[in-house]
């Protein structure tokens, strides 16, 4: 798709997308941008949720997930504990994508939370995947956007639900093509961060840890102990999977493995 077939189709520009910067800061809109695992919808209200769960087709008990562009954000939106917030840290030292299921601070929906976007950003236990280090394209719009004004974005993949985009803005589809109000083209972006991949090998998501139980509540500290459950499981494989899985092994004794495990 050439960007004289869309006039709302630009390419990244290495930088701070403006462009995508000034729509979500206004109701409504939905911006499709690069991340390292492909392309992303991104809104910031709950009527770009709407619009986002009606062109991908996609079930309302998948809610999208938290895009945090620094560790600072993380920690005043979600519930952490110092080992959970030591993980995190390391991923982000690390540059390693990172979404992990967790409960919502205290008073940090009220406070941040677009009216009306609560059911479309959590589940019925109250927690949101909150995404860090997912690709410098969205972590910039995220992070001005938070640092700014204190607005939160959300994302779901740039795809038909259950199909892949293939790390092309051509593999969007031509439904979420029309509707976004603004498409940023980074496929050599994407490209570049599994360069030993092609579009058959590459992973296509991140990896996705639980930090909850069944219903919602934060896993206990380990604090060096054995056999501690419930504990943190890793329900969904992806880029970075055998960094995260060592670092899972370094600093807990006790963690799962349950692919497709959504909650």
């Amino acid at each position: 798709m050439a960007e004289n077939e869309n006039s709302r189709q630009i390419q990244w520009n290495g930088g701070l997308q403006q462009e995508a910067v000034d729509l979500l800061r206004t109701p409504g809109h939905i911006v499709v941008t690069p991340t390292k695992v492909g392309y992303i919808i991104a809104t910031s209200d709950r009527e770009g949720l709407e619009r986002k769960f009606a062109v991908k087709h996609r079930k309302r008990n998948k809610p999208g997930v938290v895009l945090c562009g620094s560790i600072e954000q993380l920690k005043e939106l979600a519930q952490l504990t110092p080992e959970i917030e030591k993980f995190y840290q390391t991923c982000v030292d690390r540059d390693i994508l990172m979404g992990c299921i967790l409960p919502w601070k205290d008073g940090a929906q009220d406070k941040y939370m677009p009216e009306g976007a609560g059911e479309l950003a959590s589940d019925t236990r109250n927690t949101s995947c909150f995404v860090l280090k997912f690709g410098t394209p969205g972590e910039n719009i995220a992070r001005e956007l938070w640092e700014k004004d204190r607005r939160l974005v959300f994302a779901s993949s740039a795809n038909p639900s259950g199909q892949g985009n293939r790390g092309l803005i051509e593999g969007i589809g031509d439904e979420i093509a029309g509707e976004a109000d603004l498409i940023i083209e980074g496929n050599d972006y994407v490209a570049s961060i599994q360069p030993d991949k092609n579009i058959d090998t590459r992973y296509e998501q991140g990896v996705m840890v639980s930090m909850v139980d069944d219903d919602g509540t934060l896993v206990p500290e380990q604090n060096g102990q054995r056999g501690i459950t419930p504990c943190p499981t890793l329900i969904r494989k992806g880029i970075y999977n055998d960094e995260i899985v060592l670092i899972l092994a370094e600093q807990f004794n006790s963690w799962d493995f349950r692919q497709g495990g959504y909650y």
